[in-house]
């Protein structure tokens, strides 16, 4: 799997941090303070894309509108006071970070949250010493899965397409990831079944899983 692998991009939320449910419930809280009707299973369905996809989607409101900016603003709050303090990493996550990193590969996070918010997951989820570098949706004019965080990974890893690997669990991961000819490893515990996840690699079950495939190798 890492042969002739540089570095490793990493998604975080349904990744390595079981944290795709608190986004979607901090949307829907936020959209129904609001006045918008919009189900539970509407919006976990657009998890893994970032706020510039999932509105307009969900509302036809553009983010980076007066409202749009607005409906952002508040659900951030909700999700950093209501949701944040309970989420915790995937059992293995930790160690196969540290597996990875002792194997020789460079970690990047490559991610749709916005910086802020990335580092305080990780940081909740206790993760955030081991992975110093990371690519937000501050640092990409289009969320997944447009190919932008991908490529701006790649940069901060120094390697071309080739020499990476990108680890996911959504759908738009493995899109984002191969317009940017990235290959990806995708994990069923971000709640996508395999046909979702059609085009990666390799599917497993979740960070211990895959952490038990390394170790093989």
């Amino acid at each position: 799997m890492l042969e002739g692998k540089r570095a490793v991009l990493l998604d975080v939320d349904g990744t390595l941090v079981d944290s795709n449910d608190a986004h979607a419930m901090s949307w829907v809280d936020t959209l129904t303070d609001h006045g918008y009707d919009v189900t539970f299973q509407r919006v976990r369905e657009l998890i893994g894309k970032g706020g510039d996809k999932l509105l307009p989607e969900t509302t036809r409101i553009e983010k980076e509108s007066e409202e749009g900016r607005r409906l952002a603003k508040h659900r951030n709050a909700v999700f950093t006071e209501k949701y944040l303090p309970s989420l915790r990493a995937f059992p293995g996550a930790r160690e196969l970070l540290q597996t990875l990193r002792h194997r020789g590969v460079e970690l990047v996070v490559a991610t749709s949250a916005g910086a802020r918010e990335v580092a305080a997951i990780l940081e909740v989820a206790h993760l955030d010493d081991l992975l110093p570098l990371k690519t937000s949706s501050d640092e990409a004019d289009a969320s997944k899965p447009d190919p932008d965080i991908v490529q701006a990974a790649l940069r901060k890893a120094g390697c071309r397409p080739k020499e990476a690997l990108m680890l996911g669990d959504t759908p738009y991961d493995v899109e984002a990831a191969a317009k940017a000819g990235v290959d990806v490893i995708a994990l069923r515990c971000g709640g996508w079944s395999d046909a979702d996840l059609a085009g990666a690699l390799e599917i497993h079950d979740d960070a211990a899983a895959l952490l038990s495939h390394v170790q093989k190798e």
